[in-house]
C-alpha cells in the first residue's frame, strides 16, 4: 500500500532486511539517536505538530551528537502542510562574514590553489541551525520553544553516549577538538582529555546553561508579547522570536564572535544579529510515480533530481538492483549530476539567473536526454565531466504527525565538529561551512561578504504525483553522499521495498565524483558486480565494518493515503530508530 501508483504492475525485487519496518497510526519520529527520537515523540504525544517534534529532535541531537550537529551548525528543512498540501522549503544556512572577501584571503595566502583550511577560523560562517528551529516553530509549531528545548536541556546534564557517536567523537577529538581553541570543553576531563566511550555518561553543563537561558527567554518573551493576546498562535510565535533574539543578539552571539576573532577570523556580532532563516520554494522532479522535493540552491538537492531524471531517460529502474548494469547507470548519472551542480549551484541572491530558470534549464527534457546520451553501457568514461565532492558528518531526522503534517530536516557542523572551535561557556563547536566556497573569483560560488556557500545538507520530501497526497519525508545524511543516498533509497522504494529494507540495502558512494575516480561499494554488493564494474573501467573498492558510515545514515517515514498508517525505517549504520505513536 506504500508503493507509488506507477509501480502497481511491477514485481519488486526481494531484499532480506535485517530489521522490521515500524508501523503506527498516531505519528512517527525517526532519528539517528533513540533519545532524540523520543524527545520528538513526546511533542507528538502532547499534541504537537511535526514541526514541534522536529525542533525537539534537532535540539536533542545537538546534545547527543555534538560531533555531527549543534548550535554552531546549519539547518535545512522541508515541511508538508497537510491543510494545504503544499511543501515549504526552509534555508537555515549562515552567510559569510561581512568583513571577509577574496582580497583578504589572498593577503593571507589563500586562493584557488590554497583554499580555506577546514579548522581555520576564516571558515566559520554564521551558524544558522537555531534560526531554522525558530522559523519552523514560529510558522508551524503549537507547543513553543520552551517545551521543545526541555528534553535537550535535561540530556545536557548527562546522557549515555551511543556506539557510533563514540566512534565519531573519537575521530573529532583527534582531528579537531584537541588542537582547536576551547575544544577540550567537549572532551572528558582526563590526562590527556579524550572522547567519551560508548555507554559512558557525558555531561555538558555549558550547553545546559545555554539551553536553559533560551528557555527562560522563550517564557519571558511570550509573557510580555502575549499578555493581551489570548490567541493560541501567539505563544509559540512569540517564544520563537524571543529565542532567536536572545541567541543572535545576546550573549551567545558575543561569545561566538569573540572566539572566532581570537582564533584569527573576522566574524562579528553584527553578522549574527543580521541573520534570519529564509522560507523559499522547493524544487522538484517526478520519478517512479512520486514527485520528489528538494531545497533549492544554495543546497545541492538538484543533484538528486538531475540524476533521477537521467536514470529515467536511461530506462531505469530495470534489472537486478545490485547488478553491474544498474549500478553502472547510477554511478554515471550521479557523476553527471555532480558536474552540473558544482558548476551552477550557489547562493541565488548573488546569481545572474533566477532559481526557477536555472532549475528549468538543468532539468529540461532535451538537456537530460543529451546528458543521458553520454552514458555508455560498455565504458566508465565520461569525457569532460568534473566535480569533486567529499565527506562530512551530519544528522538527518524526520517526523509525521497524526494530521499528516511532515517535516524532513538536516542539521550539520560539516566536517565532524566543524572547526573544532568552542566558544567559552557555550558547550558547542563552530561549523566550517566557509570551505564550501570557491576561491576562484570567476566561479558562481565564489566567496563574497554576506553570501551563503554551496551547501551539502539536503532533506527530501515526496508526494504522490497522481493525487498530491503525502508519500513521505526521507533523507540520507553525509555531505556529498546525500544526493547519492536519495537516489538509491528512492530507487529501492520504487521497486516496492519497505522503508527499512530500502535503508538496509547496500549502497555505492563516489568519494570524489570525478569522471575517473574511485567507486566505493558497500559490503554486500555481489562480487560478480564488483568484477563487472571493474571491467567497465570503474576503480572499485569495497568498504566494510565501521567504515560503512561513508554511505550515510538515513531515515524514511511513508504514509498510506487511505488509512493514514505510517511505515518507517531507520538506518542500521547509525545508533537510531523509528519511534511510533499509537
Amino acid at each position: 500500500m506504500f508503493e507509488p501508483a506507477a509501480s502497481e504492475t511491477h514485481t519488486p525485487f526481494i531484499f532480506a532486511s535485517r530489521r522490521s519496518p515500524v508501523y503506527a497510526t498516531g505519528g512517527m519520529v525517526a532519528a539517528s539517536q533513540p533519545l532524540a527520537a523520543q524527545a520528538g515523540l513526546e511533542m507528538l504525544r502532547r499534541g504537537g505538530t511535526a514541526a514541534d517534534a522536529a525542533v525537539a529532535t534537532a535540539a536533542a541531537l545537538a546534545v547527543l551528537e555534538p560531533c555531527s550537529t549543534g548550535l554552531g551548525g546549519d539547518g535545512f528543512a522541508l515541511y508538508h502542510e497537510a491543510g494545504t498540501g503544499r511543501v515549504h522549503a526552509l534555508n537555515g544556512s549562515g552567510r559569510c562574514p561581512a568583513a571577509l572577501d577574496l582580497k583578504i584571503l589572498a593577503a593571507r595566502g589563500l586562493g584557488p590553489g590554497a583554499p580555506i583550511p577546514p579548522r581555520s577560523a576564516l571558515a566559520v560562517t554564521v551558524p544558522g541551525a537555531l534560526s531554522s528551529w525558530c522559523a519552523l516553530m514560529e510558522r508551524f509549531g503549537v507547543l513553543g520553544m520552551d517545551a521543545a528545548l526541555e528534553a535537550a536541556e535535561r540530556l545536557a546534564h548527562g546522557f549515555a553516549v551511543g556506539p557510533v557517536t563514540a566512534e565519531l567523537w573519537a575521530e573529532g577529538a583527534a582531528e579537531q577538538l584537541s588542537v582547536s581553541p576551547g575544544g577540550t570543553a567537549l572532551l572528558v576531563a582526563s590526562s590527556p582529555p579524550r572522547a567519551p566511550r560508548a555507554g559512558e555518561v557525558f555531561c555538558n553543563p555549558d550547553l545546559a546553561g545555554v539551553l536553559g537561558a533560551l528557555r527562560r527567554a522563550a517564557r519571558d518573551g511570550a509573557a510580555v508579547t502575549c499578555a493581551g493576546d489570548p490567541s493560541p498562535s501567539c505563544g509559540p510565535a512569540a517564544e520563537a522570536r524571543a529565542v532567536l533574539d536572545a541567541f543572535y543578539r545576546g550573549d551567545p552571539a558575543a561569545r561566538i564572535a569573540a572566539a572566532v576573532q581570537a582564533a584569527g577570523g573576522v566574524l562579528a556580532a553584527e553578522d549574527l544579529a543580521a541573520h534570519r532563516a529564509e522560507w523559499t520554494e522547493p524544487v522538484s522532479a517526478v520519478f517512479g510515480g512520486v514527485r520528489l522535493f528538494e531545497c533549492p540552491p544554495n543546497g545541492q538537492g538538484l543533484a538528486a533530481l538531475i540524476a533521477l531524471r537521467i536514470l529515467a531517460a536511461l530506462g531505469e529502474p530495470k534489472g537486478d538492483p545490485l547488478g553491474p548494469a544498474r549500478l553502472h547507470n547510477v554511478i554515471q548519472a550521479l557523476r553527471l549530476a555532480f558536474d552540473d551542480v558544482r558548476r551552477h549551484v550557489a547562493d541565488p541572491a548573488f546569481g545572474e539567473m533566477p532559481v526557477a530558470e536555472l532549475v528549468a534549464g538543468l532539468l529540461a527534457e532535451e538537456r537530460i536526454a543529451a546528458r543521458a546520451a553520454l552514458v555508455s553501457p560498455g565504458s566508465a568514461a565520461l569525457p569532460g565531466v568534473q566535480g569533486a565532492p567529499g565527506g562530512s558528518e551530519t544528522v538527518y531526522f524526520c517526523a509525521v504527525d497524526r494530521r499528516g503534517n511532515a517535516c524532513s530536516m538536516v542539521n550539520s557542523n560539516f566536517t565532524g565538529f566543524g572547526t573544532g572551535i568552542v566558544p567559552e561557556g557555550l558547550g558547542f563547536s563552530l561549523q566550517n561551512r566557509g570551505i564550501g566556497f570557491s576561491l576562484d573569483p570567476a566561479h558562481a560560488n565564489a566567496l563574497a561578504p554576506g553570501k551563503r556557500p554551496y551547501h551539502t545538507i539536503i532533506p527530501a520530501m515526496a508526494l504522490r504525483e497522481a493525487d498530491g497526497s503525502l508519500y513521505g519525508p526521507m533523507g540520507v545524511m553525509g555531505a556529498f553522499m546525500q544526493p547519492q543516498g536519495h537516489v538509491q533509497v528512492l530507487l529501492a522504494l520504487a521497486e516496492g521495498l519497505d522503508p527499512q529494507a530500502a535503508l538496509d540495502r547496500p549502497r555505492l558512494c563516489l568519494p570524489a565524483g570525478t569522471a575517473g575516480d574511485e567507486v566505493r561499494l558497500e559490503e554486500g554488493v555481489p562480487e560478480a558486480t564488483q568484477r563487472a564494474l571493474a571491467a567497465l573501467g570503474h576503480d572499485v573498492s569495497v568498504v566494510r565494518g565501521y567504515d560503512r558510515k561513508l554511505f550515510g545514515r538515513g531515515q524514511i517515514i511513508l504514509r498510506d493515503p487511505a488509512s493514514g498508517v505510517l511505515c518507517a525505517g531507520s538506518d542500521p549504520r547509525a545508533d537510531g530508530f523509528a519511534a511510533p505513536l499509537p
